[in-house]
């Protein structure tokens, strides 16, 4: 069963309960907070208990041994009892911000023609590092300006379920040089931008282009002989 930020990543409160609470993290029946992955920053949100108090989740997390989603809350706050009920609150404002930055990635990687070796994210922007064929040379205001036709365009964002097996035979879709995706997987998650990209990826995103709102190139870096680190942001 996917999880419920992939199965509808604009949710911003929900109502469950404490599955356990300890010096690692809090484990919750279900969760709106995406972990800490592919780049993207681990969401931060509220709980809110029963007897009206509140507790800080200031980072997700992911057990990378048993797949269990980790809401990390201060050293000194008090141990959630199994079985407690809760209201999650989502920092919408933060998530949104993560979801058109990363959205934004998807287009710099469809304006620069080539590999991709690394990439972040957080609030305010990100960046791409990009392996540049031989004589391939970059120029800050037209990467701004094919950006921005992009997102101008609206063009419609949705998510296509394939397998390792599938992907394996469409080595094509695969821009990241540096991580390739679990390909024993029997599903993996593609995103797709109406027209102009596919592609493996495991963040959350916006539902069209034009939701992203205008980019800006901040810089471009140098990063190797061939390497080039391409640094975007929101521009509000």
């Amino acid at each position: 069963m996917p999880e419920r930020f992939y199965l509808d990543p604009y949710q911003r409160q929900l109502e469950t309960t404490v599955v356990r609470h300890d010096d690692a993290g809090l484990v919750l029946a279900d969760t709106l907070c995406y972990p800490l992955g592919g780049g993207q920053p681990g969401d931060t949100a509220t709980l809110s208990l029963a007897d009206g108090s509140t507790l800080a989740i200031s980072d997700t997390r992911r057990n990378r041994e048993t797949r269990e989603i980790l809401h990390i809350t201060a050293a000194a706050a008090p141990r959630l009892a199994a079985g407690s009920p809760v209201t999650l609150t989502l920092d919408w404002a933060r998530r949104h911000r993560h979801m058109r930055v990363h959205t934004g990635l998807h287009l710099l990687s469809v304006v620069i023609k080539a590999g991709v070796t690394g990439g972040n994210l957080t609030a305010e922007g990100g960046r791409l590092d990009f392996d540049l064929p031989e004589g391939m040379e970059l120029d800050k205001d037209e990467i701004e300006a094919g950006l921005n036709a992009l997102v101008a365009q609206d063009l419609a964002v949705s998510i296509q379920m394939t397998s390792g097996e599938a992907l394996k035979a469409r080595p094509e879709l695969i821009k990241t040089m540096s991580v390739t995706p679990p390909l024993d997987l029997p599903e993996i998650r593609l995103l797709e931008i109406e027209g102009v990209d596919l592609q493996p990826c495991g963040g959350t995103h916006v539902r069209s282009t034009g939701e992203i709102g205008r980019l800006l190139v901040k810089k471009i870096e140098s990063k190797g002989a061939r390497n080039k680190r391409v640094v975007i942001a929101l521009a509000d």
